[in-house]
């Protein structure tokens, strides 16, 4: 279905990153998959190509994705994945902590589709997939710098899509409720700590977030990813699909 495209996905060594990674080499993409740390990277193994980039930094952005388009060609499906989940309590937060929110989670979307949109529109088409969140289109407790940031990916992706409606490119946001990756065992560790809970009441607790009381596996986002790649997307454009178990 793919055959042909070079897509990469930033965050792409771990959770839903990689499972949206291995999706799109199934379907015949050549794949590179970003982040910061090597190890992580090569250890997802073939056929999916490692590339150290460090989304946060503008030369990093540029340097990253000029190597893997000399390597695949230029990126025609773009994954902005990588992010960052902490907790915060307003008024508590620092400028600096609200910045690394905005930076990880928005930024860096920001500097990846500058980087390869040009070469999406030469082609003559293009997918831009923005990982936000259910916290892209509602508020939660605890986390007003993350939700202002995956807020702001849904508002990139639909701005996007209104300057090029007359183009072949299509910018969609996915915004995924609790999922079972390390980010949220991290949390359950968190919420063990803040209510002396044990891991079980912990994790019951975390999964009760989503209205169907489970953690939907990163599969699912990574087949409504496929879904926005494949034959008949076109007209699905600026967007933001909510894959959260009935959440409204």
């Amino acid at each position: 279905m793919l055959e042909g495209r070079h897509a990469l996905v930033t965050g792409g060594g771990t959770g839903i990153g990689l499972s949206i990674a291995r999706a799109l080499a199934e379907a015949g993409a050549s794949v590179t998959i970003c982040g910061r740390r090597a190890e992580v990277l090569e250890a997802a193994g073939a056929p999916l190509h490692p590339q150290v980039m460090d989304v946060t930094d503008e030369t990093s952005v540029r340097t990253g994705i000029a190597a893997a388009t000399a390597a695949r060609g230029p990126v025609q499906i773009l994954i902005a994945n990588a992010g960052l989940a902490r907790p915060a309590h307003f008024p508590d937060i620092s400028l600096e902590e609200w910045r690394q929110s905005l930076t990880a989670n928005l930024d860096g979307a920001f500097l990846t589709t500058r980087e390869v949109l040009p070469a999406m529109l030469a082609a003559g088409w293009g997918r831009v997939i923005a990982i936000s969140s259910i916290a892209g289109v509602k508020g939660m407790k605890r986390a007003a710098p993350y939700v202002a940031a995956k807020h702001g990916l849904v508002g990139l992706m639909r701005a996007l899509s209104a300057d090029h409606l007359a183009q072949p490119v299509t910018f969609n946001a996915l915004c995924p409720a609790y999922v079972d990756t390390d980010i949220v065992a991290q949390n359950v560790a968190r919420v063990m700590q803040r209510d002396g809970l044990d891991r079980d009441a912990a994790t019951a607790l975390v999964q009760s977030a989503n209205p169907h009381g489970r953690l939907i596996p990163p599969e699912d986002i990574a087949r409504a990813a496929l879904w926005l790649c494949g034959p008949g997307s076109d007209s699905i454009d600026g967007q933001a699909i909510q894959i959260s178990g009935g959440e409204f």
